[in-house]
């Protein structure tokens, strides 16, 4: 197989708008693949004015014609993926001809969920921040090569003494360390017989899949560059490797079949969680930021914390990645400032893993360095041609592009699919 292949990664701390990107972009491809994260991932799409959240499904779920893929980097949800299919469906897609998922995906079971929450609760104010949903768990099972994948599923007498045996460990960390309740394996026996039922028509050796396809390969990224295991704001980041080299590992495309990736970078900053936030702002503009925006997680309903946009960090995720454009989101939010701020450094240290690298409280001792650009202060939400973006709209753009050293080929100004400004190429059809 030799397709041309697009990479699709958010280069903040998540909630960039991929699944926009994604959607937008999904008509002239035969197949998106998810390769990493698990249900702790929350991609919305409006569509007509209807608002669809996406977990694990990819966002090309929408499309007709387009294979949906959950690549073996993904851990699943059994229950979160059956409430899914449901939700969809509820909502007349056929999301059953449309989705395929790896056999070789980790599972994330009870006893993940039970650890996650456990050690979040004794950490205390030292906790990481995450969704408490199992992930980390998982991941961890799936390194130390003890977790149930998809395939073992359909060997039940197998699969439930594997369960057996991985409870017994997990049960007696929870009990004995930590010092709650231990969890019921019959409990996830049971369930794993039902979840056999319905993911058997759809569990397949995707690897083989994905090659046979004759069309453009998308690959949707789920939470940011910035929350990468390895080269995110550690340990304040999620259990799996988010940048575009992912990809190759997630779903078993090779090194050859990526041929761009896309940057998604929302015009202002925001985290969930704990962690560093160079940019963070606690005063009025940060509140309008987060009121404008309306700024709360799309999978846990947590307020999100926001600042202006950090150019130094930018530059770092699109070094990493490989970026070769970028698509501004939520563009709009900025229309009703008098000023808008860019951090280009951080005052008193040029080195961007050091600066992350935090204590356990997430403190740091770096102060960005602000250019100062005036604010459009007009509504953008119905322009659709660049050239009718207000004067200092476009110099903004055109001064961040400058400064990240890479086209910025769409502007998204609302939530809707419609929404959107090309700029100089136009990518999206």
């Amino acid at each position: 197989m030799r397709n041309k292949s697009i990479a699709v990664i958010g280069l903040q701390w998540g909630d960039e708008g991929k699944g926009k990107i994604v959607d937008l972009l999904s008509p002239r491809s035969a197949a998106v693949v998810r390769f990493q994260g698990g249900h702790n991932a929350g991609h919305t799409l409006v569509v007509g004015g209807a608002k669809t959240i996406l977990h694990l499904i990819p966002s090309g779920i929408l499309r007709e014609g387009v294979v949906n893929v959950i690549g073996n980097g993904v851990v699943v949800s059994p229950e979160a993926l059956r409430n899914e299919i449901e939700m969809l469906e509820s909502k007349g897609i056929p999301v059953r001809t449309r989705l395929k998922v790896s056999t070789e995906c980790p599972l994330v079971l009870s006893c993940h969920v039970a650890l996650d929450l456990a050690r979040e609760q004794s950490a205390g104010e030292a906790k990481i921040g995450t969704t408490g949903r199992g992930i980390g768990p998982a991941y961890e099972d799936k390194v130390a090569r003890r977790a149930i994948r998809i395939g073992d599923v359909f060997d039940t007498r197998s699969c439930n003494e594997k369960i057996e045996k991985l409870y017994d460990y997990h049960n007696f960390v929870l009990t004995k360390y930590f010092g709650v309740d231990p969890v019921e394996a019959h409990t996830t026996q049971e369930e794993l017989s039902k979840f056999a039922e319905l993911i058997q028509p759809l569990a397949c050796d995707t690897v083989e899949l994905l090659h046979k396809q004759s069309g453009e390969i998308l690959f949707e990224g789920a939470q940011g560059s910035l929350l990468d295991v390895d080269f995110g704001t550690y340990p304040f980041v999620t259990s799996s490797n988010t940048i575009a080299g992912a990809a190759i590992t997630g779903s078993g495309a090779n090194l050859f079949e990526i041929d761009e990736v896309i940057g998604v970078v929302k015009a202002y900053t925001t985290r969930v969680g704990a962690g560093p936030f160079p940019t963070e702002l606690n005063d009025p503009d940060g509140e309008l930021l987060a009121s404008r925006g309306q700024e709360f997680g799309s999978t846990t309903g947590r307020p999100r914390r926001c600042g202006w946009l950090d150019v130094k960090a930018l530059r770092r995720t699109i070094q990493v990645n490989g970026v070769t454009k970028i698509y501004l989101m939520k563009f709009d939010v900025l229309d009703t400032f008098k000023e808008i701020k860019l951090c280009v450094d951080y005052e008193g240290d040029s080195n961007i893993q050091s600066t992350f690298s935090c204590n356990p409280t997430g403190i740091l001792s770096v102060k960005p360095v602000y250019e100062s650009l005036p604010g459009w202060e007009s509504d953008t939400t119905s322009v659709r041609d660049y050239s009718e973006l207000p004067s200092e709209a476009q110099k903004y753009v055109e001064r961040l592009s400058e400064l990240l050293g890479v086209e910025i080929a769409g502007v998204s100004v609302g939530a809707s699919r419609d929404a959107m400004v090309n700029s100089h190429q136009q990518l999206i059809p």
